[in-house]
């Protein structure tokens, strides 16, 4: 039962983080691709990668983990939203923008949780960190 609430609360500060960031973009970048999905799927996978890397050098609590991987990150980023979006890009003939989406929003995912692994692991070696 404490897993579960724990995850909860993770997870009801990366949806408020979510809908805060995609309202921010939404409201001052103007077009009709989904860009707020992007932006708050691409970050997270930055975050996601990042925080791992830490993980694996730093013993975190079995509680922290839940909290902030599957609660935070897991609402914070939407994979079935970018889904709905790309859907409805294609069925209303955005072609060109749905397939955009899914190269971009896959590619670039990948290549941030990577790039978020390799920054964390450099911060851990010139900061001396241990």
């Amino acid at each position: 039962m404490k897993e579960i609430f724990l995850i909860a609360v993770g997870g009801g500060i990366g949806a408020l983080l979510r809908y805060a960031l995609t309202g921010f973009v939404h409201k001052n970048v103007n077009t009709g691709f989904p860009l707020g999905t992007l932006t708050v799927n691409l970050l997270g996978a930055f975050i996601l990668g990042f925080l791992w890397g830490i993980s694996e050098t730093f013993i975190l609590p079995p509680s922290i983990k839940l909290i902030i991987f599957i609660g935070m990150i897991g609402a914070f980023t939407t994979f079935s939203t970018f889904m709905l979006e790309t859907v409805n890009l294609a069925r209303v003939g955005e072609i060109k923008y749905a397939l955009m989406n899914l190269f971009v929003s896959n590619f670039f995912g990948i290549i941030l949780v990577f790039l978020g692994l390799i920054m964390s692991k450099y911060l851990i070696k010139f900061t001396g960190w241990r």
